[in-house]
């Protein structure tokens, strides 16, 4: 795959500055028909687009399916908003207060390798919906959904230069989208330690930013649950996507009066995970994305480290790691606290609600999290005091395009899907139209 260059990247940028001019001209009720459009033949295509995906990135045919259809219903979710950018009028003396949502310009969008499809189509479905192009940087990992996505774009009818694939590496086109003038904001889905330095040089122009990062999320499980849900579900809260997810559930905290029979229980779920050839209709868990990361991913697990249990894996090529849990776990080791991204989980016991929340906040992270739990009170409770984005109760379900999505902390800045979105892509203008003479 041809790396672009910063030349070809600013040629990119150029190309959209023409095409965004062109589009936000539209009539609103034109640009939400040919969003409707680009979804349509995302969903005509989403068979190939899901085997495509298979080869790009090893998820499970299964899931990238579910990722293709994602896409497609997040573009016809968003293809509402052009003919629903209402602004407000404000009652003052003297005239008529009217407000506008002005479109950014260019929006540069740079996707992670975990979920190539979906965390593409939450960036430009509502920067387009807004009124603005978008330049669009896969991870260099896993270019081709992405591509093919743009492709369609073109097919559906949108002007050419709207929506721009640039494959390249992170330090030449995603650097370009941050010190580029008419790029007017930088999306960014990825490492806390990464979004930092886009955040930092994203304030040399005081450019708008859309951080998506790390997380650390606690699935907290209270003695009165269903145990049996609870155990039966968690290895899918942290194993889905071989644990390349940043809402992974990789802490489990288990109230301590049902903690050994909640590990009975978690031990023949973990070993059920069916691991293997992400083509076959039956695997849950493929590959991890490449060696370095399994070896990363492997570092977290060292020679003596607590391991309960483990599911099973391919022994064939593949960049195998084994579904893995770890307990007993110290608070202060740094599997407790750090990023695994991939398919290991620490379990730990704790004493009351109280201590339950003190656990669950013992991180830099906020994203996502899931409590499991009988008591409605307490759901409520301690979904207030858990400090995260994105929390479920009896349920690991952490995204839903009509819904915000966004961490706390470290684990981001700002909001995608959901309602209010799209207004992460414009600027409030304020007009008075004095109606009084001087």
């Amino acid at each position: 795959m041809a790396m672009c260059t910063e030349d070809d990247t600013d040629q990119a940028i150029a190309r959209a500055v023409r095409a965004q001019r062109s589009w936000n001209a539209l009539a609103p009720a034109d640009r939400a028909r040919l969003l409707r459009r680009f979804a349509e033949a995302v969903d005509a295509d989403r068979e190939h687009l899901a085997w495509l995906e298979v080869q790009n990135s090893g998820h499970t045919i299964g899931n990238a399916r579910g990722e293709a259809g994602n896409v497609r219903d997040v573009l016809h979710y968003y293809s509402a908003a052009p003919e629903r950018l209402f602004g407000r009028q404000i009652p003052v003396a003297g005239g008529v207060n009217a407000t506008f949502q002005e479109p950014l310009g260019v929006v540069g969008v740079i996707v992670p390798w975990n979920f190539p499809m979906p965390i593409a189509a939450w960036g430009f479905a509502p920067a387009l919906a807004a009124g603005n192009a978008v330049v669009l940087k896969p991870a260099e990992l896993t270019p081709l959904t992405a591509i093919r996505i743009g492709e369609l774009a073109l097919e559906a009818g949108l002007p050419e230069g709207l929506l721009q694939v640039l494959p390249g590496q992170g330090a030449v086109v995603g650097q370009r989208f941050v010190t580029h003038p008419d790029v007017g904001k930088v999306v960014f889905t990825g490492s806390t330690q990464v979004g930092k330095s886009i955040m930092a040089g994203c304030s040399e122009q005081v450019k708008r930013v859309t951080l998506e990062l790390g997380g650390k999320s606690a699935n907290i499980v209270f003695a009165d649950a269903d145990l049996e849900r609870a155990a039966a579900t968690a290895p899918y809260g942290v194993f889905d996507n071989a644990g390349q997810d940043c809402c992974a559930r990789s802490r489990i905290l288990v109230q301590r009066a049902v903690y050994e029979r909640f590990m009975d229980l978690l031990e023949p779920a973990v070993r059920g995970v069916v691991v293997g050839d992400p083509s076959d209709e039956k695997t849950e868990m493929g590959p991890l994305i490449s060696a370095q990361h399994r070896a990363r991913v492997a570092a977290h697990v060292p020679d003596g480290a607590p391991v309960a249990f483990r599911g099973e894996h391919p022994s064939g090529p593949g960049f195998w790691y084994p579904p893995t849990v770890l307990a007993p776990v110290d608070l202060d080791d740094p599997v407790f606290a750090e990023e695994v991204f991939g398919p290991v989980v620490a379990v730990v016991p704790f004493d009351d609600e109280a201590d339950a929340v003190r656990i669950a906040n013992r991180t830099d992270y906020g994203l996502s999290g899931s409590i499991w739990t009988r008591d409605v009170g307490r759901a409520l409770r301690v979904s207030r005091a858990v400090q995260a984005g994105n929390l479920s109760v009896n349920s690991h379900a952490s995204v839903r395009y009509s819904t915000p999505f966004g961490g706390f902390k470290q684990s981001g800045l700002g909001r995608e899907l959901g309602p209010d979105a799209v207004d992460a892509f414009t600027e409030t203008k304020n007009v008075f139209i004095a109606t009084e003479p001087d």
